[in-house]
């Protein structure tokens, strides 16, 4: 006990040693790069954001896809421009991002002294505020020490995987002497104040239930689906859904929830094969059977976007009513809300504390295929990890 006590503490010293500045400097020691998608923040902004997706690699591979790619991308540029006019006219993202991130770091201030001041910053990987203004700016700030902290919690190399990626590319044309010391936090699905944050989301949903179906209208976790050919190479991200679905039931079930669950897959597009059962179809079925009232639950998001606000409240809230489910309900997506903010919080404190480890989930490589840039990403993450001297296991 006494050696373990030791461990940590020399640990937490390690942290505070890494990051002291000269008296007076107040320059942010801790930069947190919150890494995610990103989402149009007008009309105007559509068509780079659809022409980004469709081009990645790293989320689908299309033949001749710098051909096909824009292509696809062009054919649905209106049809997503009227979804976004539909929820405001462009995509919350940012500001909820931003939000979280201005809470964070009141909160990492408070909790990690040590370590303040504290910034962050918001790395999207299709739109502005991208990446490389991210760099620009840590670099500005004089930042010591960025941890890359991706905001979607259930690893995938379509999602992390691409942000880590293009991040390894800027970083190495924005600071080519690595004088930015890089941490990485790159899944986060199961961690108990997650859990617990869904966990209250959907109860509340829950008990907003016709009290004759309070206990026995399905609750559908709906993620954004992934590729099958992604999927059959070994990528994680199936597997981590399910498992913060099984955590946030734990929980669930430990309050007195008692209602029937499935995980459902939404938001596929393109001519490839996708994860099912689609969560369109599934309303549809449970309408055909009869139940009357529903319960969605965007499990892969962290925020209100287009997947929420359009997909789930109004596209399949429509579809719902045409099969006859007069109850659709949505849980509140975390926004801003205290307990995940406190989460979040919690989380970089946890991976300062512990002396920045990287996760050896990260560092193993998909069994399938894997592009020369992830491996090349990969092996920079892993000198990142050895000039810290700290590598170990993670959510």
């Amino acid at each position: 006990m006494q050696r373990a006590l030791r461990k940590v503490r020399d640990e937490k010293g390690r942290a505070s040693r890494l990051l002291t500045t000269s008296a007076g400097d107040r320059h942010a020691k801790v930069g947190v790069l919150l890494m995610n998608m990103g989402g149009p923040r007008t009309q105007d902004d559509v068509e780079k954001f659809l022409d980004g997706i469709f081009l990645d690699r790293d989320i689908m591979k299309l033949p001749a896809q710098s051909l096909l790619g824009p292509f696809i991308a062009k054919r649905r540029v209106e049809k997503v421009k009227d979804q976004y006019r539909q929820i405001g006219g462009g995509s919350p993202i940012e500001k909820w991002t931003r939000l979280q991130g201005e809470g964070m770091v009141k909160s990492l201030d408070q909790i990690s002294p040590q370590t303040a001041p504290h910034q962050y910053y918001v790395g999207f990987r299709y739109t502005a505020p991208d990446t490389q203004e991210a760099l620009e700016e840590m670099i500005k700030d004089g930042v010591e020490h960025v941890i890359a902290f991706t905001q979607y919690q259930q690893y995938s190399g379509s999602t992390t995987g691409s942000n880590l990626n293009e991040l390894y590319r800027k970083q190495k044309d924005l600071d080519p002497e690595s004088k930015l010391q890089w941490s990485f936090i790159d899944r986060w699905g199961t961690h108990p104040k997650l859990v617990s944050a869904f966990a209250d989301r959907v109860e509340a949903k829950v008990k907003e239930l016709n009290g004759d179906v309070r206990d026995t209208a399905p609750i559908l976790f709906s993620a954004h689906s992934l590729p099958l050919n992604v999927i059959d190479r070994g990528d994680p991200y199936v597997a981590e859904v399910g498992g913060t679905v099984a955590y946030v039931i734990d929980e669930l079930r430990r309050r007195g929830v008692k209602n029937p669950y499935r995980l459902v897959w939404q938001s596929a597009v393109g001519p490839l094969r996708w994860m099912g059962p689609q969560t369109e179809s599934v309303i549809e079925q449970y309408g055909k059977m009869g139940y009357k009232s529903l319960v969605m639950v965007p499990i892969a998001f962290t925020s209100d976007h287009i997947e929420t606000l359009f997909e789930l409240d109004i596209e399949y809230g429509e579809v719902a009513e045409k099969v006859g489910i007069t109850q659709f309900l949505r849980a509140e997506a975390l926004n801003d809300y205290p307990p995940f903010i406190d989460a979040l919080a919690t989380i970089v404190k946890e991976h300062i504390d512990a002396g920045f480890p990287t996760s050896n989930q990260l560092l193993l490589p998909d069994p399938g295929f894997e592009s020369e840039q992830t491996k090349i990403t990969r092996e920079w993450i892993a000198t990142q990890a050895q000039k810290l001297g700290k590598s170990g296991s993670s959510w």
